[in-house]
């Protein structure tokens, strides 16, 4: 490619990593998670394994597509996911009655009791961002924004 600009574009400008939106998204991302950590650890959980909890905690008894497109995951990723939360008896799946090619997710009495060991995590995650509330129900807009294009 031609180091010429075409029409205003500048590829040295454009190739620039400060230029991107998608890097403070994924920076801004990797943080936060990380800030979950340490309050995941102590329950087993990875932050995925949190996300997907709190799906269940919100309706449970819901089938794999649904936790899919709620947390915006493949079924290359969702079912791995979902085979160690039932190994570690968090949860149950059985294909459905009506369709057996739908598989349905419920919470265990083990699942639901990790509600309560989780309850505190997002009042201490909520301090971990120097936002305004105003900055921060902003920014969760465009966020979702962005997630819906």
């Amino acid at each position: 490619m031609s180091d010429k600009i075409i029409c205003g574009y500048n590829p040295d400008e454009a190739l620039k990593l400060d230029n991107q939106l998608c890097f403070p998204l994924y920076a801004a991302a990797r943080r936060i998670v990380n800030e979950y950590t340490p309050l995941l650890k102590p329950l087993g959980l990875t932050y995925t394994q949190y996300i997907a909890f709190m799906v269940l905690w919100e309706k449970d008894d819901i089938t794999v597509g649904e936790m899919g497109q709620r947390l915006h995951l493949d079924n290359g990723t969702i079912t791995p996911l979902l085979k160690k939360l039932e190994k570690d008896g968090y949860i149950v799946r059985e294909r459905s009655a009506e369709d057996e090619r739908v598989v349905k997710i419920k919470l265990t009495s083990k699942g639901k009791k990790m509600k309560e060991k989780a309850a505190e995590i997002p009042l201490k995650i909520g301090t971990c961002v120097d936002l305004t509330p105003e900055e921060g129900a902003k920014l969760y807009e465009l966020l979702y924004k962005v997630i819906n294009m």
